[in-house]
Order: C-alpha cells, then structure tokens, then sequence
C-alpha cells in the first residue's frame, strides 16, 4: 500500500507527517512535492521517503495525480491519499482498510462531516443534490483507491480536473468504480491554508467550477435518455 502526500510549502508539519505514518507501520510514502518553495522536499527526503518534485505548481489534485500515475506505473494494488497538514491522522488508516476489506469497495473516503464549516456543509449538500454523488464528506482527502481506481484516475481525462472531490467522484462513477465511506477523526489544520477556502475569490471560483461539472453530468444524462 502506497502513501501519496501533496505537499506544496509544508516544512513545518511534512516531518511530524511522515513520523506519524511510520510510528503505525507505513514506510511506503511518496511526498509529491508541488513546486514548493520552502524546504517541504529536503525534510522530506531526510525522513528517507520516496520524493516526486514538480517543477511547477499544479494544485493539489494534480499533485496527487502525479502519485496515482506513479502508483500505476509501479504496479501498485492500492493507495493512500494522505494531507500534509496534520489533519490526517494515522491511526485511523486501519479503519479505511478494513473497511476496504469487508466491502470489496474500489474506494473508501474516510469522512469527517464536523470538521466543516456551516456554509461548507450547505455546499456539499448542493452538490450531492446536483451531481447525485452521495458522500457525506465531499472534499476529504484521505481516500484509500484499489487498484482499478488507481487505472481510471490515472487517465488524461483526469488530468482536467482541478479538485480531488466531486469531478473525480463522477469520474469514477461513470467508469463503474464502487465507493463506500467510513467515519474517521481528524485534527484541525495547524498550518497553511485551506487550497479551496481561502479567500473569497477561491471559493467563488470552486463553487463555480464544480457547479458547472455537476450541470454539465445532468445534461449529459437527460441527452442520452432522450435519445
């Protein structure tokens, strides 16, 4: 099982990160280095991981994508997204893999609905409502994706999409992959900001972004029933 980290500008948590992972048995970690331009690499690479660097920002999902293709390459049969802000906690890793196990789900998103805003909580509620997607915690990261997960996202289809939430959610939808969700702990970020809610222009543009892909899955699905 491999641990895909995004990391852009990440220096004062990548190292707690990575001790935490291998303090519950993970050692197969690749930090996926988004064009930081702090020292996020170099501690990273001195905790003795795996280290993909960028050589320009592309965003969180992209980041992560970059993983998934490398997972794919590698010939991995699962992995881990894994947030670099101390959010995630390790010792909920075991919940998404035994639930993995029992339900034979292509992903398990761990999902913890409280740590969402009031206005957060409205929007993942509008999109599920639109794009028929039904997770409870639409934009968590810490998502376990088997091995025909790993193959569909590592599509260039995937490539377009801007978030790890509701585009790749449909993405997987349309191509069958199965999901199931479990209820996890996590801790409130401790550093940096949040890469959609942090200022208002970011917000207006992701509530913009993935309202147009969950109108464009709607009309997309009432042209084939006419049809």
């Amino acid at each position: 099982m491999l641990i895909v980290i995004p990391a852009h500008n990440e220096q004062d948590t990548i190292q707690d990160v990575i001790c935490d992972l291998n303090e519950y048995g993970f050692y197969d970690i690749l930090v996926v280095d988004d064009a930081s331009t702090d020292d996020t690499a170099k501690l990273a690479k001195a905790k003795g991981v795996k280290v993909m660097s960028l050589p320009y920002n592309l965003g969180a999902w992209k980041a992560t994508q970059a993983g998934v293709r490398y997972a794919n390459e590698q010939g991995y049969n699962g992995l881990i997204t894994f947030d670099a802000d101390k959010q995630h906690q390790a010792s909920q890793l075991a919940l998404l893999l035994k639930h993995q196990e029992a339900s034979a789900a292509n992903l398990v998103i761990g999902s913890c609905p409280s740590r969402g805003s009031f206005s957060r909580r409205v929007a993942w509620s509008m999109f599920r409502f639109l794009s028929g997607v039904k997770v409870t915690d639409l934009t968590s990261g810490l998502r376990l994706y088997d091995r025909n997960a790993i193959q569909v996202l590592s599509r260039q289809e995937a490539s377009l999409l801007e978030y790890q939430d509701v585009g790749v959610l449909l993405m997987l939808k349309t191509f069958n992959i199965s999901k199931s969700e479990i209820y996890v702990e996590m801790k409130k970020r401790e550093s940096g900001i949040s890469r959609i809610f942090y200022s208002w222009w970011a917000v207006i543009y992701y509530m913009g972004y993935t309202t147009m892909l969950c109108l464009s899955k709607i009309a997309k699905k009432a042209h084939l029933l006419s049809n």
